[in-house]
């Protein structure tokens, strides 16, 4: 007359599911519970949980699950998610059960093993690589998926129904390569269908790619190009004249013998085990790997500037024998050092100065910062106006080369006489003083004032009417930069439309990259419509454009000022770090002075280390970096292009690998 139900529930619910059996039978169920002692996994979370058995009596005089306290107890049994198990009737079943179970978990233990050391030996097949330096099995899978999937992506990139059509873009250079690669794909797969190359030889309407070539050599300094932004299509790329002026510009703010060496032996060191920097994927590492060969060239030319500088750590060279005749006399007062040119002061044909660099008499004398500022800040300006000019020539180039004939008359024409008849008069200023004795030489900044300000010059290096005559023409040529190209884009536009061809092209683009041709109807449809002409607008460009470039011009010049600061403020900080350390020490009376030298030389060391071959790096690289983005590129570079993006499974891969 009695039935049971049992299974296992945590005993963490152990009282709540008593309680209820108890309020929903109204107390007509005993429960018994017996704890498991060793603690159970739970399926789903996978954390240990202490459970307990149960067996539920009940009265039942039908003794069938289809009773009502049967399916009550079921029902809340269902609620608190308990496992239900058929319980024994004697103690010779619950036996049987018992051997039975631990039999079948016996089977499913073997059973587990023998699984688990299979997975084993399939994995270490999958991943162990079959010789040294070979992929694993996997990893071959995993590439073979990859390039797969990217194939299959390109190709659902075709158009056609019969025949897959692809419009692409292409290197000129690498046309017969292309067409011999198909042409033997095609002899290889006889009876199937076959591809084949057709040039478009119509100039496109829409700016092909640009395809930059680069090597480990060039890569760092094309990529920091690429930053201020990419080349046009055929357009003056900086690079290749940022490859000299961006280390040679380096070594002038940072020029010193010591130092230099030390960033060249950086950069060596670099290079020599770029294979090892290579595969590291350290920040730093991959910094020196990438810019391995820039940092070379960057230490190489701290050393020729600190050659021309005649800096040792702040200590000056004598390598050729000092040109001047140093004396003592006495002038009542005392005794003072006087010094007296050995070499020829009035080119009358005897000896010449020091051959190379800075005589080594300034280092130590009185008025040493003085010369030092006045050599660095002219050398500074002559070299800003040097490559502000070699900006505009690379304007021309791209003008000729495009045969824009308005940009090169309205635009690089004015541009460069206004650079040379006020900054290129400038800059001939110095170099004639630097190389005439005079009397009583004239001040180049008062000249330029009153050159700028119409002023009276009382003291005029080539005459009153010379600055007159260049300061005129300077100031025509800020119509000429203004006016002219707005009205004959507009003329250009009227003669267009007169004769039925409404718009204006882009101009022949060289022809030197061709697509795959697309039926005539679909070349309009993919190609951006043309933006009509607005004289309003390219009157306004036009104005934007001469401010820039005028008052852009008088600031840029400034702005090279940059290399004399940061080259005063390396040599400066050199020379103090070298009286607060080195020098304190040798000042010490002995025996003192070996252990304060020793302990001095660290410090120096460090501080070295750290503010002027770390800090002082980035600074200099920083302040580079913008004079060739700022100063440079400015003069010529748009960078309005977009890079040729060839399908290239190896750049898939490292895609995927970041």
């Amino acid at each position: 007359m009695f039935s049971n139900i049992a299974g296992v529930i945590p005993q963490a619910e152990q009282d709540r599911f008593a309680r209820a059996l108890f309020r929903a039978t109204r107390g007509n169920t005993f429960t018994h519970f017996q704890q498991i002692f060793e603690p159970m996994q739970d399926p789903k979370t996978g954390a240990p949980v202490s459970k307990s058995v149960f067996v539920i009596y009940f009265q039942d005089h039908a003794r069938t699950e289809a009773s009502a306290m049967n399916e009550k107890i079921r029902k809340i049994c269902d609620v608190f998610g308990v496992n239900t198990y058929r319980w024994p009737a004697s103690r010779d079943q619950a036996n049987e059960m018992h051997r039975a179970l631990k039999l079948q978990v016996d089977d499913q233990e073997r059973l587990l093993k023998a699984h688990e050391n299979f997975v084993r030996l399939e994995a270490a097949t999958l991943l162990e690589p079959p010789r040294r330096g070979a992929n694993s099995l996997i990893e071959d899978w995993r590439l073979f998926c990859m390039k797969e999937k990217s194939i299959y992506a390109t190709l659902n990139l075709f158009e056609g129904h019969m025949n897959l059509r692809a419009n692409c873009w292409y290197p000129a250079a690498e046309e017969d390569q292309i067409r011999a690669k198909l042409i033997q794909h095609s002899s290889r797969q006889s009876g199937h269908s076959s591809a084949m190359l057709v040039s478009d030889r119509i100039p496109p309407k829409k700016m092909p790619p640009t395809y930059v070539r680069k090597n480990q050599f060039t890569g760092c300094i094309q990529d920091l190009v690429d930053l201020y932004g990419f080349p046009s299509y055929q357009e003056a790329n900086p690079m290749i004249f940022n490859l000299v002026t961006f280390p040679f510009l380096f070594g002038i703010m940072y020029g010193d013998v010591g130092h230099g060496t030390m960033l060249m032996l950086v950069g060596l060191y670099a290079v020599w085990n770029a294979d090892n920097l290579k595969y590291n994927n350290g920040m730093l590492p991959q910094m020196l790997y990438n810019g391995r060969y820039c940092i070379t060239m960057m230490g190489f030319f701290g050393l020729y500037c600190g050659l021309l500088y005649n800096d040792l750590f702040s200590v000056g060279l004598d390598l050729f024998g000092s040109r001047w005749k140093h004396t003592v006399v006495d002038q009542g007062n005392g005794m003072v050092a006087v010094y007296e040119p050995l070499y020829d002061t009035a080119n009358a044909g005897g000896a010449g100065p020091y051959p190379f660099g800075v005589d080594p008499a300034w280092h130590g004398a009185t008025n040493e910062l003085s010369f030092m500022n006045s050599l660095k800040m002219k050398c500074s300006v002559i070299i800003g106006v040097t490559q502000m000019i070699v900006g505009l020539l690379l304007r021309f180039s791209n003008s000729v080369y495009t045969g824009n004939t308005i940009d090169f008359f309205c635009e690089c024409c004015p541009m460069m006489v206004f650079m040379l008849c006020f900054f290129g008069y400038m800059d001939y200023m110095i170099l004639y003083k630097w190389v005439t004795p005079m009397d009583n030489p004239p001040s180049i900044i008062n000249a330029l004032i009153c050159m700028g300000m119409g002023q009276h010059d009382k003291n005029p290096m080539f005459g009153e009417m010379v600055p007159k005559v260049l300061m005129l023409i300077t100031v025509l040529t800020i119509p000429w930069m203004l006016i002219p190209k707005p009205v004959l884009l507009w003329k250009k536009e009227q003669a267009l439309n007169q004769s039925g061809h409404g718009g204006h092209g882009h101009g022949d683009m060289g022809g030197h990259h061709a697509p795959v041709p697309l039926d005539e109807g679909k070349i309009g449809e993919e190609e951006d419509e043309e933006e009509k002409f607005d004289l309003g607008e390219a009157v306004i460009h036009q104005v934007i454009e001469t401010i820039e470039y005028v008052l852009g011009t008088v600031s840029h010049t400034a702005s090279y000022l940059r290399l004399w600061a940061l080259s005063l403020a390396h040599q400066q900080l050199s020379l103090v770090f070298f009286h607060k350390t080195l020098l304190a020490g040798m000042a010490m009376p002995f025996p003192v002075n070996v252990i304060v030298i020793y302990l001095m030389f660290a410090a120096w060391f460090g501080v070295t280390v750290l503010v002027l071959m770390g800090m002082d790096v980035m600074e200099c690289f920083l302040h580079v970096l913008r004079l060739h983005w700022i100063e440079f590129q400015q003069k010529f570079f748009k960078a309005a292009g977009h890079p040729f993006q060839p399908y290239r499974i190896r750049a898939i891969l490292d895609e995927q690998a970041e």
